[in-house]
């Protein structure tokens, strides 16, 4: 079936006409502490997450929410025997509370990773490393945001 100059016409017409439809956007649900405990609970089910073994480096304080430097280090040989599975990276306020899941093995070669995050407002950035051994490692940043990302203004 040729397509005529007249349907052709009548059809990207309805498109404009569709396009001025207004769209109703809802507003995402205000982020909790219960939140980012509830999303650390389905990476590490109930397993005891203990304190050490992982460094998180942020800067305490960043002027602009949308791009904000992180590398998280584990300390690990990155032997066949012992190595780090993965590293989960969450953060408080965001909507959504987990940020990034990166996975490892020994041939990985250093147990690290290097990424930008965006933060919504000031608050807790939290990664959790799951070694070999199924055990679960943590650390927490208090990091102070000046100017936020991740927020819609409503008109």
């Amino acid at each position: 079936m040729q397509t005529t100059r007249r349907k052709f016409l009548s059809f990207a017409g309805g498109v404009t006409v569709a396009g001025t439809i207004p769209i109703v956007t809802l507003r995402p649900v205000e982020a909790t502490p219960a939140m980012l405990n509830t999303a650390i609970r389905n990476v590490v089910g109930e397993a005891p997450i203990r304190v050490g073994k992982i460094k998180l480096d942020i800067p305490p304080l960043v002027e602009n929410g949308n791009t904000v430097p992180m590398t998280v280090n584990v300390a690990s040989p990155m032997t066949a025997d012992d190595y780090v599975k993965s590293i989960h990276v969450f953060n408080e306020k965001n909507p959504q509370p987990n940020i990034g899941n990166f996975y490892l093995n020994p041939s990985s070669g250093r147990a690290q990773i290097s990424t930008r995050i965006r933060l919504a407002d000031t608050q807790k950035v939290v990664a959790i490393a799951r070694l070999s051994d199924d055990s679960f490692w943590q650390v927490t940043a208090e990091i102070v945001v000046t100017l936020a990302a991740c927020t819609e203004e409503v008109n």
